[in-house]
């Protein structure tokens, strides 16, 4: 498995990776390729009983990506040397250097699309022909939902060699809190019991809107439903896309608001799951998704979501007004609304969260897709494939 950070860094990609091995368990034998940004992380590790190798990389100068260029490339041979398949989770530029060597050595590739107009085929092919080139010597790809087979077409690569699984969710650790367990986790996290809850998961940056987040929360102000909102995410780290300007600005504006005794921003937590067990609405108006992790969690525990819509993504998940609600992307009133809609209406939010929960069950359960990745590998190494 090679991913672009592994716990206890944290990313969707990396998350699902760690989750896919757990939920595999005996089945298959891993090892984790990925690279780092803390260096007081072990080069040489393991997590839950895999093999961890980390390549410590930096973007401080030419002369530092050089090294890390180097440290991938005999990083990538030790780790490649002794496995089967080589399965990339995502594809960026290391992704290059990956793929060459495990060609070298005679390995199969498989690359997980990860997020639509990132690393779609299509997305790809508009990167210059290099690119192209090195991520059309994968034998097989994986998208995380609809949207990618149709992108993956639309670049002039064979249907067939593209597999649609989506992202799996853990349905034992996120669950619908029983008779009594919200208001006993607010106590613990210090949350108001006695206010409705809107809870934002996710990095702070412009894609996954934050900011339209607040503003949209702001704007039921005037509906009578006395709520706070929980963001939880990082707000500021190393990685690009992390902005800590929309912290900041968030914190100006819940001051000028007042309200900021109703806000609560949370950096880092490894239990998520224990804040969607205290919420009453999840908020997500993000502009590029692949298959989000948080609606996934979200849903199966049982909370009503407000997501953007983004076709062959989050319509792949939600059925609108019937498992959660859709608007589109920096429509700002319509979230406004369509929030408002979910604090006032106690019934709908129980409609649409028991139905999320139901539709976890049904498609998107980590055995269901498991079964579907050992399959793909079993078949990939049998030559039926590619």
């Amino acid at each position: 498995m090679v991913t672009g950070a592994y716990y206890p860094e944290l990313s969707g990609a990396g998350l699902q990776c760690r989750a896919l091995i757990r939920a595999c368990g005996d089945r298959v034998r891993f090892s984790v390729l990925t690279t780092a940004v803390d260096p007081a992380l072990a080069v040489d590790d393991e997590v839950d009983g895999v093999p961890v190798h980390r390549v410590l990389v930096s973007a401080s100068s030419r002369i530092a990506r050089a090294f890390a260029t180097r440290r991938l490339v005999l990083a990538t041979f030790r780790a490649a040397a002794t496995v089967d398949i080589v399965h990339l989770h995502g594809f960026s530029r290391k992704s290059r250097v990956v793929i060459a060597i495990a060609r070298l050595l005679g390995k199969r590739v498989i690359i997980k699309l990860t997020s639509v107009g990132h690393d779609d085929a299509l997305a790809i092919r508009r990167k210059g022909g290099g690119t192209f080139r090195s991520f059309r010597r994968a034998d097989r790809f994986v998208g995380v939902s609809p949207r990618f087979a149709q992108l993956h077409a639309d670049a002039g690569l064979p249907a067939g060699t593209l597999t649609v699984i989506p992202n799996g969710v853990d349905l034992e650790r996120f669950r619908p809190p029983a008779p009594g367990e919200r208001e006993a986790i607010r106590r613990e996290l210090g949350l108001p019991v006695d206010r409705l809850i809107v809870l934002f998961v996710g990095f702070f940056s412009h894609e996954k809107r934050p900011d339209v987040a607040f503003r949209a929360w702001a704007g039921t102000f005037d509906s009578g439903a006395e709520s706070a909102l929980v963001l939880v995410g990082r707000t500021e780290s190393p990685y690009h896309e992390i902005d800590s300007a929309l912290a900041a600005s968030i914190r100006r504006d819940a001051d000028l608001l007042r309200c900021g005794e109703r806000l609560t921003m949370v950096e880092r937590t490894d239990t998520v799951e224990r804040f969607y067990r205290a919420a009453d609405v999840l908020i997500l108006p993000s502009t590029r998704e692949g298959l989000p992790n948080v609606v996934l969690e979200a849903m199966a525990s049982g909370l009503p979501c407000l997501v953007s819509r983004l076709p062959g993504v989050t319509d792949a998940l939600i059925t609108d007004g019937e498992s959660g609600l859709l608007n589109e992307p920096d429509d700002l009133p319509g979230f406004a609304r369509s929030l408002t809609k979910l604090l006032t209406d106690a019934g709908l939010r129980a409609r649409l969260g028991a139905q999320a929960r139901r539709m976890m069950e049904a498609h998107f359960s980590l055995p269901k897709t498991s079964a579907a990745h050992v399959a793909l590998y079993h078949a990939l190494l049998a030559g039926s494939v590619g």
